[in-house]
């Protein structure tokens, strides 16, 4: 992923690091860490920063910290009966990454409008 990160930058900015073009669109400031969970345990990206700018991806939103499968399967389970401290077990074994379970529960209450209607 951050790879692909570093592929965008580059297209974002139509010009490769240490690249001299009239064509240039900003400069690299350096990269900003943040940690993603996903399904297969969790990821330490490396986000480009823009000098002139702001630098955007389209594989995740500004603020996610977590994979969207993953927060789809936990409400999921909710939904299927599994209380959200079982929730919080399974995805610590099942991803090594566990959350609590208000935090299972604040990513449920998404689905209160769609139950009631």
């Amino acid at each position: 992923m951050n790879q692909i990160l570093k592929g965008q930058v580059t297209e974002q900015l139509q010009a490769l690091p240490y690249e001299r073009s009239d064509d240039r669109q900003g400069q690299r400031n350096g990269y900003r860490p943040r940690n993603m969970k996903t399904r297969v345990g969790p990821l330490k990206l490396q986000i480009p920063r823009v000098r002139s700018g702001r630098f955007s991806t389209g594989m995740f939103g500004r603020y996610q910290r977590r994979e969207q499968a993953l927060v789809l399967a936990m409400m999921e389970m909710v939904l299927n009966g599994v209380s959200t401290r079982k929730v919080r077990r399974i995805t610590g074994c099942l991803c090594g990454t566990e959350f609590s379970k208000s935090t299972v529960s604040e990513l449920c209450k998404n689905l209160d409008p769609l139950v009631r209607d």
